[in-house]
C-alpha cells in the first residue's frame, strides 16, 4: 500500500481555519459497487471522528458505480466509486476544533483495502489574526 499525505494529521488547539477539507484518491479498491458497505462504512466513519451524524444517503448506479454522503452537524463525507476502475474519490469536510477528519481515514482503508491512498488537506475559511479573536 502506498500512502501520500500532503499534511500531517494534527490536532489543532486553536481555530485557523473554519474547516478542514480532505480531497482522498484510493486506487486500487474493494467493495466499491456494494450500497450497503459504502452506508455502514460512512456511518462507522462519522463514529471514528467523534462526528455528530444527520442522515446518510447511497444510490447506486447502473451498470456500477455508487455515491455516498453522510451529513453531519459539523458538515460531510462523500465518496464516489468506480468500480471498473478501482478507483474511489472521498471527501471528508470537517468544521471546527472538535472533530478531526483524519480519524475517518482508517475506517475508509479497511474497508476499500486501496493499494495507494493519496490525501491533500484543504484549510477552507482562512481566518486573519483579527478573526480569530
Amino acid at each position: 500500500m502506498v500512502l501520500r499525505y500532503a499534511n500531517q494529521n494534527t490536532a489543532r488547539t486553536s481555530i485557523d481555519a473554519i474547516g478542514r477539507h480532505l480531497l482522498i484518491e484510493m486506487k486500487g479498491c474493494t467493495n466499491l459497487n456494494d450500497k450497503d458497505v459504502i452506508r455502514e462504512m460512512l456511518k462507522s466513519a462519522v463514529d471514528a471522528c467523534k462526528a455528530t451524524l444527520i442522515g446518510v444517503e447511497v444510490h447506486g448506479f447502473n451498470p456500477h458505480g455508487v455515491s455516498g454522503i453522510a451529513i453531519i452537524g459539523e458538515s460531510h463525507l462523500s465518496i464516489h466509486t468506480w468500480p471498473e476502475f478501482g478507483y474511489a474519490a472521498v471527501d471528508i469536510f470537517t468544521c471546527g476544533s472538535r472533530v478531526n477528519p483524519y480519524d475517518a481515514l482508517p475506517v475508509f482503508k479497511e474497508t476499500l483495502k486501496p493499494k495507494e491512498v493519496s490525501v491533500i488537506e484543504i484549510r477552507r475559511g482562512l481566518l486573519s489574526e483579527e478573526e480569530k479573536k
